[in-house]
């Protein structure tokens, strides 16, 4: 997704206030500079965020979006639990499937930035949409990542993306491997997984937070083969939905 998917409505009238007129014109990286301080002043902050949030239903979700929803899913006041719960009850990215996996489980981890159990939890997923024999062996071949459907990787993606500010997610790792060329050999060290031509040691040598490199998670032990990696890069996925 390019940074004018990123850009919020830009009806700034007599419905919204001052502030939430503000936010709702500022480029993406001001808005998340803005968050913690909207949260910091209480309840008119909070206003802000919730009013941005419902004039942002209208696109895609974005980046921006799961920082407001994280944010006042902290705050845990009843005022920002009963509007989340009435109007994304399941967060800002809708948990699609054809498959009928459950990604609740998911979402979860990614909204409390745990992302070491969202890791696992991905991999997981992707073997529940490999197959049984996936499931059994823990990864996947690189033949069944051609299978995926597009609405399944499209759901695991943006709810990397959208709750990570825009760090994580396949489709970064994929715009990172095609600035370099598709030559794997540097994707590699410029997302941390090899350094000084050694692969990095799962679990404790990875960084499972925003400090990362970006592109550095989701990580997957199996995509390091080149086989798989380049099998998850063409699917079909990226160029259907713009990522």
């Amino acid at each position: 997704m390019t940074e004018q998917n990123i850009a919020t409505v830009q009806n700034t009238g007599d419905n919204f206030s001052p502030e939430a007129s503000q936010f709702l014109v500022e480029s993406a990286k001001k808005q998340l500079q803005m968050i913690p301080q909207l949260i910091n002043m209480g309840e008119p902050g909070w206003e802000v965020l919730m009013t941005f949030l419902q004039s942002s239903e209208i696109g895609p979700p974005n980046f921006v979006m799961g920082k407001a929803y994280q944010a006042l899913y902290q705050v845990n006041a009843p005022k920002t639990q009963e509007f989340l719960q009435t109007n994304f009850l399941n967060g800002v990215v809708p948990l699609a499937s054809e498959r009928n996996i459950d990604y609740q489980p998911l979402k979860d981890f990614l909204i409390h930035q745990k992302f070491e159990d969202a890791d696992t939890v991905t991999r997981q997923k992707l073997c529940e949409l490999a197959g049984e024999a996936a499931v059994q062996r823990k990864w996947v071949y690189f033949t069944e990542v051609e299978q995926f459907p597009t609405t399944d990787l499209h759901t695991i993606n943006s709810l990397w993306w959208v709750y990570s500010e825009g760090k994580f997610g396949f489709s970064v790792q994929r715009k990172l491997w095609l600035s370099v060329g598709k030559d794997f050999t540097k994707l590699w060290p410029k997302i941390g997984w090899k350094k000084d031509n050694n692969w990095t040691f799962y679990p404790n040598e990875f960084t499972w937070d925003l400090s990362a490199p970006v592109g550095h998670l989701p990580l997957l032990n199996q995509l390091r083969g080149v086989r798989v990696a380049a099998s998850l890069f063409a699917h079909p996925v990226w160029s259907e939905n713009d990522w």
